[in-house]
């Protein structure tokens, strides 16, 4: 019986997986993930229809993605999900402009995504590999991809364009968004909370290691932080967020950084870790008491406080506001102050309800309804698959 749907999330450190059964409501058989690839890797599976929870580790050395995928089909085979599964499902940070819905990874698709990977160094070659060992393990599922680019490719012209010259425009140089599939999964929640109003005029934070924030009418994206790649907008774990470009032309020209120092700097050394000079962890930096995590800190929260003010005129004022992902979803304390920074925008906390990480942390006189919302991308992967 072949009736399952397999998603594969693969990161810069970690591999999620789940398994849905192929009906309405996609109940979920199987979740877990392998995180820490570079450090102390370690293996997660939720329970799920009637199987037990697994956590243990996978040794003590790095392992890299084909050793993370081995443990994940070990998983699926102890779990008899192997001969179930009729179509794997991928997460594909960048599709381009052509790729802005679900799509079959033959050939030609990969071949075109490849082309993609200098506009998303960290995640696209990952994503491309986990195609190639999911193949090998499941020759008879068809592979699909969704991508984190597709959710904002229906916001305006204005948001999408940058000044540069129609040429360049027209030859790819865009903002493409990213984290969609992410905010595609809140959108629907927001829909099941709502209806199809899907919440209003809603700003979503979606905060990881990987941070941007989505401005959405009635579930649809109007603007988002990220543009061209992934290092756009706020201030990351080891991203720097937005910079003038006349800084890298400087990198460039006077310091003499060739590309592949500048691309290192930009992705892996700057953001929270280069500011603190002590960590690119959230919760590391909360434990700190080195003013220069403090300082990252601060950063980080005046970041996300200003792009919400870019966002809410995107959107003409705020009705909604959404926290999601690791920080969003974890950090109270950064909720806290994010909250208060919004204070302008009719945001009011309720420090009982923020404490506990419900659903609702907003005060019973917030202007603005104020949720928490955990991440399923592996979720809106399966419900684009149903398709096929």
């Amino acid at each position: 019986m072949t009736d399952a749907i397999l998603v594969l999330n693969g990161g810069s450190s970690s591999l999620k997986f789940a398994v849905f059964e192929r009906r309405d409501q996609l109940p979920l058989l199987l979740r877990g993930n392998v995180s820490s690839l570079g450090h102390q890797p370690r293996l997660r599976v939720e329970a799920a229809a009637g199987r037990s929870k697994i956590d243990r580790s996978l040794g003590e050395s790095p392992i890299d993605m084909d050793k993370a995928f081995a443990a994940v089909a070990s998983v699926l085979a102890e779990n008899d999900l192997l001969r179930r599964i009729d179509s794997v499902g991928h997460r594909i940070v960048h599709g381009g402009r052509d790729f802005t819905g679900a799509t079959l990874l033959d050939e030609g698709t990969l071949k075109a995504l490849r082309l993609l990977e200098p506009l998303a160094p960290i995640h696209q070659r990952i994503n491309i590999e986990i195609v190639a060992l999911a193949t090998e393990l499941l020759p008879q599922a068809p592979q699909i991809g969704c991508f984190d680019t597709a959710f904002h490719s229906t916001r305006p012209a204005l948001a999408r364009i940058y000044g540069l010259p129609r040429a360049m425009t027209e030859a790819g140089i865009i903002s493409y968004g990213f984290h969609g599939l992410s905010y595609s999964h809140i959108a629907s929640k927001l829909r099941d909370r709502y209806g199809v109003g899907a919440g209003g005029r809603t700003i979503v934070a979606h905060l990881g290691s990987g941070a941007s924030l989505c401005a959405m009418r009635a579930g649809a994206s109007v603007a988002t932080t990220m543009g061209f790649s992934t290092l756009d907008g706020l201030v990351m774990s080891t991203r720097c967020g937005a910079i003038d470009p006349g800084a890298i032309l400087y990198l460039l020209q006077d310091q003499k950084l060739s590309p592949k120092e500048l691309t290192t700097l930009l992705y892996e050394s700057s953001g929270l870790l280069g500011v603190s000079g002590v960590s690119g962890d959230m919760q590391t930096l909360l434990g700190s008491k080195d003013p220069a995590a403090a300082q990252a800190l601060d950063l980080f929260i005046y970041r996300v406080g200003r792009e919400m003010g870019s966002l809410a005129a995107a959107l003409g004022g705020l009705d909604t506001l959404v926290f999601t992902a690791g920080i969003g979803e974890h950090a109270a304390q950064i909720r806290r102050r994010i909250c208060v920074e919004a204070g302008w925008l009719g945001v009011t906390v309720d420090d009982d309800h923020n404490l506990r990480g419900d659903d609702l942390v907003s005060a019973p006189n917030s202007r603005v309804d104020v949720l928490v919302i955990p991440a399923n991308e592996e979720s809106a992967v399966a419900s684009e698959m149903l398709v096929f």
